[in-house]
């Protein structure tokens, strides 16, 4: 494990390892907080983000992994899931549930596991890339990592 990584970082890079994926955390010189900025650090298309939005629904978290192509849909993703209705989480309720500010959000390395809805418009793409639990760090993996890793359900999102 690197341990130059910031300590948020450090966790998500031990999910990573516990889980078997091998895809390094880099660190950034800029924050790439956006879909956006992160696509352009790494020159890639702005889809093969995995975005990690946080959701409050039904009085708990709810992680989404969408491609940073697209916006969640709430009232049609509630509908979907048979969940009351679905708002974006607050500052506060983003770092409470994920230990991680907003910008820098993991799939992993959180206090405890979320419920996790993974865009299956991810699967378009033979890598994606996450961010590692800061807004200035990432990290590479599949689609079937992603899943994998959190365990997340797979649906449409937009």
């Amino acid at each position: 494990m690197n341990h130059a990584l910031p300590a948020r970082s450090r966790l998500v890079a031990a999910s990573l390892e516990a889980a078997g994926i091998e895809g390094a955390i880099i660190v950034l010189p800029d924050a790439a907080s956006t879909a956006a900025l992160a696509a352009a650090a790494l020159d890639i298309e702005v889809g093969a983000i995995a975005n990690s939005l946080v959701f409050w629904s039904d009085d708990e978290p709810l992680l989404v992994m969408t491609s940073g192509a697209h916006r969640v849909d709430t009232t049609t993703l509630a509908d979907r899931l048979g969940r009351g209705s679905i708002r974006r989480a607050t500052p506060d309720q983003v770092l409470a549930a994920t230990g991680q500010p907003i910008g820098g959000v993991a799939p992993t390395g959180h206090p405890a596991p979320l419920t996790t809805i993974v865009d299956e418009a991810l699967a378009e793409f033979a890598e994606i890339w996450a961010a590692g639990g800061t807004p200035h760090t990432v990290f590479p993996l599949t689609f079937d990592e992603l899943v994998r890793l959190t365990g997340g359900t797979v649906t449409r999102v937009a």
